[in-house]
C-alpha cells in the first residue's frame, strides 16, 4: 500500500473522457518528507512514515524535534505511516527523502480517502439517523414532531438496549471513502483532483491511500 497526505482544497467538477460533468475534489498532495523507514529486522514489519505541513517550532515537543532532525527536516503538522511501501518505491525511500504526488499517483488510479468529518456537535434523531418524528400534529400531539418516540422496554428489560439510535454528538469521526477516481493529477502545483467528496472541511487533512 502506498500513499500521500495532503490538503482539501474544496470542489469543482470535471469533464470525463465520455463526457459527463463529474463532481470532484480538489486536494492538496504533497510533498511529504519520509521521516522513519520500518523493517521487519528492526520492527517486525515494513512501514514507511511520511510528515506533511509545516509546525512551529516553539509548538513542538522536544522528542519530535529530534525526530525531524535526523530526517533533516523541519517540523510538521501531520505524520502518518503507511504499511507495505510499493515495491517500485524501493530506491526512493531513504530517509529524509520527498515524495509528491506525481510520484504516487497518476490519471485512471482508484483510492481511498481518509479524512475527519465535519462536527455538527449535539443533534436529535432525524438530524442524526433521519428518523422521519410524527408527521402530523393532530390527535393532541402536541411538540412531538421530532422527538424519538420510545426507547426502552417496561418492567423488562428495565433499560435501553445498546447501541439504541438517540440524539448525541455527531460528526467529527475518522471516515474511510473507498474507490475514488484519480481525474487529475497536476504535479507542478501538488494537486491531485478526485472524483466526489472527501470528508472533512476545507484545508482540513486528508490521507489518500493506494
Amino acid at each position: 500500500m502506498s500513499g500521500i497526505i495532503g490538503k482539501k482544497v474544496g470542489m469543482t467538477s470535471v469533464y470525463s473522457a465520455d463526457g459527463r460533468n463529474v463532481a470532484c475534489t480538489v486536494i492538496e498532495a504533497g510533498p511529504c518528507v519520509i521521516t522513519q523507514v520500518k523493517n521487519e529486522e528492526t520492527d517486525g514489519y515494513q512501514a514507511v512514515q511520511l510528515a506533511y505541513g509545516e509546525r512551529k517550532e516553539k509548538n513542538t515537543p522536544n522528542a519530535l524535534k529530534g525526530h525531524f532532525k535526523k530526517a533533516n527536516t523541519t517540523p510538521k503538522q501531520k505524520v502518518v505511516e503507511f504499511r507495505d511501501f510499493r515495491e517500485e518505491f524501493e530506491g526512493m525511500v531513504e530517509l529524509g527523502n520527498q515524495i509528491t504526488v506525481g510520484d504516487v499517483f497518476k490519471e485512471g488510479d482508484f483510492v481511498d480517502a481518509i479524512g475527519t468529518s465535519k462536527g455538527k456537535g449535539f443533534q436529535g434523531v432525524v438530524k442524526r439517523h433521519g428518523f422521519a418524528g410524527v408527521g402530523q400534529a393532530t390527535h393532541g400531539q402536541h411538540n412531538r414532531l421530532r422527538a424519538p418516540g420510545s426507547i426502552g422496554g417496561a418492567s423488562y428489560p428495565a433499560r435501553v438496549f445498546k447501541g439504541t439510535r438517540m440524539a448525541g454528538r455527531m460528526g467529527n469521526d475518522r471516515v474511510t471513502v473507498i474507490n475514488l477516481e484519480v481525474m487529475k493529477v497536476v504535479p507542478e502545483k501538488n494537486l491531485i483532483v478526485v472524483s466526489g467528496s472527501v470528508p472533512g472541511a476545507k484545508n482540513s487533512i486528508v490521507v489518500l491511500e493506494k
